[in-house]
This record gives structure tokens, sequence and C-alpha cells, in this order.
């Protein structure tokens, strides 16, 4: 037998690679301090106050229409519910792009 270190398989080399890629985002995270509880409890919050605002607008609307000009159909319940609806497709949008943005980061060659 020859004492000549075997060349690595490619398998090897890609999963150094990929070894190498989560401890470079590992680090890089660190060095930001985003993995904080409270970076994490300030963006719990934030997604909450996206939902929270345009429910309670959407309510408030409604109950001043339902006050001035009232109609057999509640604009308070319709308003309120599509607040909601809207608060949640604002949060589901911004969730994409931070996870887009993690992505993103995550596979550029650094």
């Amino acid at each position: 037998m020859s004492d000549e270190p075997l060349a690595p398989s490619t398998e090897e080399t890609l999963f150094e690679q990929q070894v190498a890629a989560k401890a470079v985002r590992k680090l890089r995270a660190q060095s930001r301090g985003a993995g904080d509880v409270w970076f994490g409890l300030g963006m719990t919050g934030l997604i909450g106050w996206s939902i929270a605002v345009p429910t309670v607008v959407g309510a408030l609307l409604g109950l001043w229409i339902d006050g001035h000009h009232p109609s057999r159909h509640s604009w308070t319940l319709a308003l309120l519910v599509a607040g909601l609806c809207i608060g949640c497709a604002n949060a589901w949008r911004w969730m994409n792009e931070q996870a887009q943005a993690i992505k993103d980061d995550a596979g550029a060659p650094k």
C-alpha cells in the first residue's frame, strides 16, 4: 500500500463547503447581535402591531360610519375583519421579505 493520502471525494468537499458556509453565517449573525432575546421580542412586537393597528383603525372607522350613516349591515364588523385581513397580509409579506433576505444572505458567497 502507498502512504499517499486519498483525494477527497466530491461529497466530502461539498460537505466541507456547507459546514464552512454555516460557520460564516453564524459568526456574521453573532457579530451583528441579531440573536439577542430583546431583538426577538422586538420583532414579535412589530408583527403584533402590524396586525393590531389596521384592525383597530378598521373598527373605529366602522363605528364612525355606523354612527353617522346607520344601515342594516354592520360596518364595524365588516371593517374590523377587513383591517384584520390587511394586517395579516402585511405581516405575512414582511415575514416573507425577511425570510428571503436570510436565504439570500445564506446563499451569497463571501
